[in-house]
């Protein structure tokens, strides 16, 4: 990485930033960080397309309210290519415009819609009120006969008794508060009310919410005196009901004629406002289709104008960052490799130029510590980088163990899941994501992301099925069995021998040559499968297996922290903490993986115990069955290695901190002009500053501790390959026994039924635990292994990733959110 400052005419600064956040990689500084007040000269430009983002908001609500529309979206690509159409002014001036008649058209239907409503609730009151007649202080149902013998009279007969009159109130409330309403009126009346209700049959729009609901009519009846409307006790606690439920009251018709008149009226208005009504939809129906409408760039309008508003605001912000009037600066990071490409660039986009030219004023002086990390990655590393990276950026210059992560993750994925059947069927999932990973870029982006890892994770997870030789719990006999399984040799199974399966006399009458037993050829022979010892002879396998590829990994992180000494140029790095990590490493658990592979190549008659001889080279203690003669004094000689370079890894190193600080306390040369004589993790203590020395000695014990037992621990966690391994197999086996093997093991006629549905069920467990749980779960395992078991013994972490200002990821990052 470099630095250097930008240099921009103010007048086409925003035409520089456009330009590079969409051709080039540059990381700007705050150039306004330390002020207490900072002066951000673009802050109106962000206040203006703020203004633009609100409405655009509010359109995606009103258009997503339409059922039935259809949004193109996810061109990024596509909009980046044709973004340099659009300009700010006249993208804000058309939003306002659009917007103000949305907001108009909005209250115009809204205000519709309750005419509309209102018309149609009154003109089922007058329905009911044509259709209920209340004769004597009881209802009458609607008939023909009735509606046309009263039509004259009046609707609601007066009973005169002591100047006591029946009053009503009628109107329109919710259908989900007709019962609430009817027990508060009978609480709120003493029972001195008789409340009928009535369905309207069509549902109505609400205009605040913009959703249907069912509405009811109802009429109350009441005993009242003889006094004005509204002046008695009863009409007041009735009125006050109705308006806290919230109802619309409406005139009750005083007779039938008057209802048959009232009907037609209000026929017409709701006729009338339902023509307006769809005059309007079809008009918006109008905007919204130019708003949808596909551009040039693969997006609707509105979509372009969407991203639009969110570039010109990174461009913006961007631009805050610059100090300066005339001409503005900024510091900024960027790669290398790539700065002969962004003086070109510069120069390319200045020629021409009336306003003021663009330029780079490269700063030579070497990346520090505030560098940020830079890594040229690819689609295929993408995955692992973000794997990595999640756990912790590399520091500048640290080696970053990415490029490793790519074969070793899904290989230990591969260990843990390793089945034929599995494995593939994952295999082609991920093959599947790779061949339609453009659709995904951008509507489905974790799935795009991760294509290559699936594809790989289920790749290693055949290979290792191969060389477990399980498919579905099966065993596969691909090349020939090396055992003859039969009953007659009184044995369960012995082994093959080549030259005529071990015939002592050749057809010619000579004696054949000594007959060897052959070898399988490729992972695990079928003959294990279904055997009574098949569950002891792989586990010893698989766990074997297991700590091999563990202390293997766990050496290549040791060989990544030599590697980070040597850029760091830290001889005490070097020779006292790699160096001696090293040689305990490979005394004691490279020493224990030589043992297991010379037991594995070499045959004996009765093997002794591997625990048992680590158990005697910690206690230095005798073997009395050593490996071969001289065993057991080689791995004591291991072990006293082992031992002794804890105290090299221990002491020497605060030693040499201490001593170096007072070295720097006798040098004269000023504080600026100092150059530490070596790189490397110095305790975190520069020039100038009082050493603790306790607390470098504290942190190298414990750096130390946790280096020496953590080996331990970290080798005994890579049994979880094992445990996964054995836990698959098993879950495997047992579905397949319970859903398969019962089914197949049925009578005819019924057993094709049974086959069928016992197909249904294991197919159906085994893609929600197997495909599904058991994925999840392997991969959290290789998880951990590497960024706890691996990267512990070479990688910081406390870095910053380099961050670019590109087009490209901010309106991706948007897509995401």
């Amino acid at each position: 990485m470099k630095c250097g400052t930008l240099v921009l005419p103010a007048e086409r600064a925003r035409h520089f930033i456009n330009v590079i956040g969409r051709e080039s990689n540059i990381e700007f500084k705050d150039m306004h960080a330390g002020e207490m007040i900072p002066n951000r000269p673009y802050k109106k430009y962000l206040q203006r397309i703020e203004e633009v983002e609100r409405i655009i908001r509010f359109l995606f609500e009103e258009v997503n309210k339409i059922p039935g529309v259809q949004i193109h979206k996810n061109e990024v690509d596509g909009f980046l290519d044709t973004a340099n159409n659009y300009d700010l002014s006249t993208v804000e001036d058309k939003l306002k415009s659009t917007h103000a008649d949305f907001t108009k058209f909005k209250e115009n239907n809204t205000n519709l819609i309750i005419a509309r409503n209102a018309a149609v609730e009154e003109k089922h009151v007058a329905e009911f009120a044509a259709q209920s007649v209340f004769v004597g202080g009881r209802s009458v149902g609607p008939t023909t006969d009735t509606f046309e013998s009263l039509a004259s009279q009046a609707l609601l007969e007066e009973g005169k008794a002591d100047s006591v009159m029946f009053s009503h109130i009628a109107g329109v409330l919710s259908a989900e508060d007709q019962q609430r309403f009817a027990r508060f009126l009978f609480r709120a009346t003493r029972g001195n009310s008789f409340c009928n209700f009535q369905d309207i049959p069509e549902q109505l729009v609400d205009p605040s919410t913009g959703k249907k609901g069912r509405r009811s009519v109802f009429v109350i009846y009441f005993q009242d005196a003889r006094v004005s409307k509204g002046s008695s006790a009863m009409y007041s606690r009735i009125e006050r009901a109705c308006l806290q439920f919230g109802v619309n009251v409406y005139s009750w018709p005083g007779s039938g004629d008057e209802a048959r008149k009232k009907l037609k009226e209000l026929g017409d208005s709701a006729s009338e406002k339902d023509r307006a009504l769809v005059a309007f939809e079809q008009f918006m129906f109008g905007e919204v289709r130019r708003l949808l409408a596909k551009t040039e760039g693969g997006n609707s309008l509105l979509e372009e104008y969407r991203l639009f508003a969110i570039k010109e605001k990174s461009i913006y912000y961007t631009l805050n960052l610059f100090t300066g009037t005339n001409t503005i600066r900024c510091d900024a990071w960027y790669p290398k490799d790539e700065e002969n490409e962004l003086t070109m660039l510069l120069g390319k986009e200045s020629a021409g130029g009336m306003q003021g030219n663009a330029m780079l004023v490269v700063n030579n002086l070497p990346a520090g510590s505030d560098a940020p990390t830079y890594f040229k990655g690819n689609e295929f590393t993408a995955a692992f980088q973000e794997v990595i990276f999640t756990y912790g950026v590399p520091r500048y210059g640290e080696a970053s163990p990415v490029l490793l992560t790519i074969v070793t993750f899904p290989f230990i994925f591969g260990i843990m899941y390793g089945d034929i059947g599995h494995g593939t069927l994952l295999l082609l999932f991920g093959i599947y994501l790779v061949w339609t990973g453009e659709k995904n870029r951008y509507t489905n982006p974790p799935l795009f992301l991760a294509r290559y890892m699936i594809m790989m994770m289920g790749f290693f997870a055949t290979y290792a099925g191969f060389l477990y030789n399980d498919m579905f719990s099966l065993g596969l006999d691909l090349f020939g069995s090396r055992w003859s399984c039969q009953e007659e040799s009184g044995l369960e199974c012995e082994p093959l021998y080549d030259i005529y399966n071990g015939d002592k006399i050749l057809p010619n009458g000579d004696e054949a040559p000594k007959a060897e037993m052959t070898q399988y050829p490729f992972g695990v022979d079928p003959a294990w499968s279904g055997s009574t010892n098949e569950l002891i002879y792989m586990n010893s396998l698989k766990m074997k297996l297991s700590v091999v590829v563990g202390v293997v990994q766990m050496l290549a992180g040791l060989m990544l922290r030599f590697s980070n000494a040597i850029h760091e140029r830290s001889v005490t790095n070097f020779v006292f903490e790699c160096i001696p990590m090293l040689i305990f490493m490979v005394c004691f658990f490279g020493w224990m993986d030589y043992l297991i592979l010379f037991k594995w190549v070499n045959p004996i008659g009765a093997p002794p115990s591997i625990i048992n001889s680590l158990i005697c080279m910690a206690m230095f203690q005798p073997d009395a069955t050593p490996m071969w003669p001289g065993a057991d004094v080689t791995s004591k000689m291991m072990m006293a290695i082992a031992m002794l370079s804890i105290p090299f890894l221990l002491f020497p190193k605060p030693i040499i901190i201490y001593i170096q600080h007072r070295m720097k306390k006798k040098n004269t040369v000023s504080p600026g002009d100092y150059q530490p004589l070596e790189g490397g993790d110095s305790g975190g203590h520069g020039h100038g500053e009082d050493l603790d020395m306790a607390e470098i000695v504290i942190h190298q014990v414990i750096e130390t501790i946790e280096y020496v037992l953590g080996t331990v621990s970290h080798t005994a966690s890579y049994l979880r390959q094992w445990a996964l391994s054995l836990a698959h197999q098993q879950l495997s086996l047992v579905f397949f026994q319970k859903t398969l093997t019962m089914a197949l093991s049925t009578d005819s006629p019924w057993n094709c039924v049974y086959i069928y549905i016992g197909f249904c069920v294991w197919f159906a467990i085994t893609m929600a635990v197997l495909l599904g749980m058991d994925v999840l779960e392997c991969f959290l395992h290789t998880l951990r292994l590497h960024w706890v078991e691996f990267q512990s013994k070479f990688y910081k972490a406390d870095g910053r990733e380099f961050a670019p200002y590109k087009h490209i990821k901010i309106l991706t990052a948007q897509e995401d959110s």
